[in-house]
């Protein structure tokens, strides 16, 4: 029996139906296999296919694909609701990392997308980046830092 996840990545909601090596994507009912090859994560679609890798931190899926890193917030069953503060807003490391780069600084505007802070976990650089217009409250990091889940990195207003 294929098992349902609901996915959440900013603002977009995905369902997939999960059986197997098999994952159906909606919307779009895009059908990937995914298996793993040499260590790093296979998938492909009628659209072509990607190699890349994959973090489970808690409820939160780091994946890179072609030098772009996505994350995704993982529930069972509904939606997240968009009422309130989105989880996206705590800028809190998926794991253990090293802060690499700081781009902004307390007073800075920021764009939905413009990277925030960049980490380095497992040989892999990813970045945070903000989730909607905003301006920086503050940095409560340094670069080099080590920091840890539940840490908070950065505020935004």
């Amino acid at each position: 029996m294929p098992k349902r996840l609901n996915l959440t990545s900013g603002e977009t909601d995905f369902t997939l139906n999960v059986s197997g090596a098999t994952i159906v994507v909606a919307p779009g009912d895009v059908t990937l296999t995914v298996a793993r090859v040499d260590d790093r994560l296979r998938a492909e679609s009628a659209a072509g296919a990607w190699t890349g890798d994959a973090v489970v931190a808690g409820d939160t899926v780091w994946v890179t694909v072609a030098g772009e890193v996505f994350s995704f917030t993982v529930t069972h069953g509904a939606t997240r609701s968009r009422s309130g503060a989105s989880q996206q807003d705590a800028f809190t490391p998926p794991m253990s990392a090293t802060v690499v780069r700081i781009a902004v600084k307390p007073g800075d505007a920021v764009k939905d997308g413009d990277v925030l802070i960049a980490l380095e976990a497992m040989k892999m650089e990813l970045p945070i980046r903000a989730p909607r217009d905003g301006v920086v409250r503050a940095v409560n990091c340094k670069q080099g830092e080590l920091v840890q889940p539940g840490d908070v990195l950065l505020e935004l207003e």
